[in-house]
């Protein structure tokens, strides 16, 4: 939740952002954008008339807000629901939590309940408060469907999607997939002529029509002057997908091979969870931080303790933290913050400068945002998170406001070893 309007500013410590690490960095705001970020010697007082330098702990350091490509959800908000409240509830609390720049996820649902949660979305998208919809789902595989409800899953429908699209206002901004599913072929490049990135998912494809499938992604992305710079996505890798097998390579395979060329960029969901850290730790080895996207795949229970919880139509029972089906114990998205996932990521050994690199200019970048969010320079929009040694919030800021904290929640508890 804004707090009240901030006067000119100046924040020091750390800088982390676009893969770099800088010590005694400064970064000034004034009014909703960044005037200046980068080292303290460089930085000239006379260009921002009395500004307030604001008090931050030792030690702390400076990251670009986070940006989260796959949420459903957070602080008992569910966005698949529909319900306007509940989603702004999410809402501001991931952006209180450092995740200041966001998709909104729906799941896999009923067609009235896809277009209504849709429609509803519409409107925080319409207030700069989310700046899209993600649909996960519903033309998804019935052998990799996970926590997505096999009732509601369809081949694909393009009219189905048009009206998704049509309810989302032209906010629909990715689709979950699966590119064995008759008709993927004319859904990807249905999707592509709407502005949507196609991200491969919930997936039993052999390696081969993994590869074909986001290849073809790849391609119209490149030529459609709508989508410069957007490629392909893998939803959640390694999740909703055959294991990796050395005489049946599956998606897996197919998806590092293109990651590590710069073709797609694959989702992890690096909460300890759903990935071990070192699978985690071997993908940023393997492919770079370039072309990794970390998430949180958060559902209502972000922020929470323990007990019962809804995913759209699915009944979801938390326990230490780890959301599953009630009916079948299938995973049922995560309870972590994007800004503790990066801590968990930099626990497991990855660098620092690169698990923030993930979670921030990454996913900007292939939103088409990055000369406004996911980085600290001068002219961008003022999201900033001040984190701790430990990476744990100390003050965030959204457009240049002070957010005020959420509370803790159970998830707030966890260390910073994995």
């Amino acid at each position: 939740m804004i707090t009240q309007a901030q006067s000119p500013f100046l924040l020091s410590g750390t800088i982390i952002s676009d893969g770099l690490v800088l010590e005694d960095g400064v970064v000034a705001v004034s009014g909703k954008r960044i005037t200046y970020a980068g080292p303290r010697a460089g930085f000239d007082p006379g260009t921002i008339p009395k500004f307030e330098e604001v008090q931050l702990p030792p030690g702390s350091m400076l990251l670009p807000g986070m940006v989260d490509l796959h949420c459903h959800g957070a602080a008992g908000g569910d966005f698949p629901g529909g319900d306007p409240a509940s989603a702004r509830s999410a809402v501001d609390f991931l952006h209180a939590s450092g995740t200041t720049t966001l998709l909104a996820s729906l799941v896999t649902g009923p067609r009235e309940d896809l277009l209504g949660a849709a429609a509803a979305l519409r409107v925080l998208a319409d207030e700069g408060l989310i700046v899209g919809i993600h649909a996960e789902g519903p033309f998804l595989s019935h052998a990799r469907c996970g926590a997505q409800d096999p009732r509601f899953l369809l081949e694909p429908d393009l009219q189905l999607l048009r009206d998704l699209a049509a309810r989302s206002g032209g906010h629909l901004r990715t689709m979950t997939c699966a590119p064995e599913l008759p008709g993927a072929q004319a859904l990807v490049r249905t999707l592509v002529e709407l502005g949507v990135i196609p991200s491969l998912g919930h997936t039993d494809a052999s390696a081969r029509t993994t590869s074909d499938s986001l290849s073809q992604a790849a391609d119209l992305l490149r030529s459609s002057p709508r989508e410069a710079g957007a490629r392909p996505t893998v939803t959640h890798l390694f999740n909703g997908m055959p294991p990796l097998h050395h005489r049946q390579p599956g998606p897996v395979a197919a998806c590092l091979h293109l990651a590590a060329a710069g073709t797609v960029a694959v989702e992890l969901v690096a909460d300890g969870v759903h990935l071990d850290p070192e699978t985690v730790q071997m993908v940023f080895g393997l492919v770079g931080s370039a072309n990794i996207i970390l998430v949180t795949d958060s559902m209502a229970a972000t922020g929470l303790p323990d007990g019962d919880y809804d995913l759209g139509p699915a009944r979801v029972v938390v326990t230490s933290g780890e959301a599953r089906l009630r009916s079948n114990g299938s995973l049922a998205g995560g309870t972590a913050t994007l800004l503790e996932v990066v801590r968990r990521t930099i626990a497991g050994g990855v660098a620092p400068e690169a698990a923030v690199l993930s979670a921030t200019a990454v996913p900007a970048t292939l939103l088409g945002l990055n000369d406004e969010v996911g980085s600290l320079r001068s002219g961008l929009l003022a999201d900033i998170v001040a984190v701790d040694r430990d990476f744990r919030p100390v003050k965030v800021f959204r457009r240049g406001l002070p957010l005020s904290r959420p509370a803790l929640g159970m998830s707030d508890a966890l260390s910073l070893s994995p």
